[in-house]
């Protein structure tokens, strides 16, 4: 498998999408018991881009992008597909969450075709062929045959992956994907995801708490504020591609780091002086750890 073959496979080069997010507002429950979740939130996911999205646990990032997924409607504002609204999912946008969705009856590679079959796209046979194009990619072309009890959590979340792909989405969404595995399992997923957004170039939105992980990933980096979440601020990361982690060693990587960590420390304490002990907690469990290295 030669190093420069397209990600693609058999089905042509992939077409992303932009999402336009304008002052986007969601709240949940009625009177005394409402809470505001969201508020005015606004950015872009800009075309072939991997923009990742960042902030504490409990800030409002998966309610977020249930959002930008179709699976709730805002109370107020705009989220557009290529300058159309969005009118609830759609096969435009593809979300892959935090627990593995691989139906545990199928193999790797039924689970992997199971989309584009049902939809009668194409053959089976060029499914298939697009299918085995990818799992190469991730090392997961000997293991086509077993089932997801079979897999480690990292062969799962990489065959959540190329299932992703292989539906086409013009936009994809990771919902902190590799949150629960060990280091370096984690580690691992990081290079095969980022390697697989070089080779493509498809539009992504990642969402993490990890501070290293987003800049490592990142095109484009959204800081969010603290709960009701807006978006802070965006910071251009324009370190060289193809990345590696001997970036995380260099200075234009800590200027980032740094960067970032002023900003979550502003949001820190303006939690705490507002009472919030809790939000503050999660941004220093969040947090600490990376300040020290």
């Amino acid at each position: 498998m030669s190093a420069h073959e397209h990600i693609s496979g058999n089905g042509g080069p992939l077409q992303g999408g932009e999402m336009q997010i304008t002052a986007v507002s969601k709240s949940f429950g009625i009177g005394p018991l409402r809470q505001q979740v969201i508020e005015n939130c606004s950015f872009t996911l800009e075309r072939g881009k991997l923009t990742v999205l960042i902030g504490p646990s409990g800030c409002g990032k998966t309610t977020l992008i249930n959002l930008l997924a179709g699976y709730e409607a805002p109370d107020s504002g705009t989220i557009t597909v290529d300058g159309a609204p969005i009118k609830g999912p759609g096969k435009d946008r593809l979300v892959v969450f935090q627990e593995t969705a691989l139906f545990p009856w199928m193999t790797t590679l039924e689970n992997v075709t199971y989309g584009p079959i049902v939809r009668g796209e194409k053959s089976k046979k060029e499914v298939e062929e697009e299918a085995m194009h990818l799992l190469r990619k991730v090392g997961l072309e000997d293991f086509r045959d077993k089932f997801p009890i079979q897999l480690s959590g990292g062969m799962q979340r990489r065959c959540e992956l190329v299932r992703a792909l292989i539906n086409r989405p013009k936009i994809m969404m990771m919902d902190e994907p590799f949150r629960g595995l060990d280091a370096m399992t984690r580690e691992l997923m990081q290079e095969y995801y980022v390697r697989l957004f070089e080779e493509n170039h498809l539009t992504n939105l990642f969402i993490t708490s990890e501070l290293e992980e987003a800049i490592f990933l990142a095109d484009r980096l959204v800081i969010l504020t603290n709960r009701p979440a807006s978006a802070r601020t965006v910071i251009e990361i324009e370190l060289p591609r193809p990345r590696e982690f001997k970036l995380l060693a260099t200075r234009e990587y800590l200027h980032y780091k740094q960067q970032a960590l002023e900003i979550l420390h502003e949001e820190a304490l303006k939690a705490f002086s507002s009472g919030c002990g809790a939000t503050v907690a999660d941004f220093l469990e969040a947090y600490s750890e990376v300040e020290s290295k």
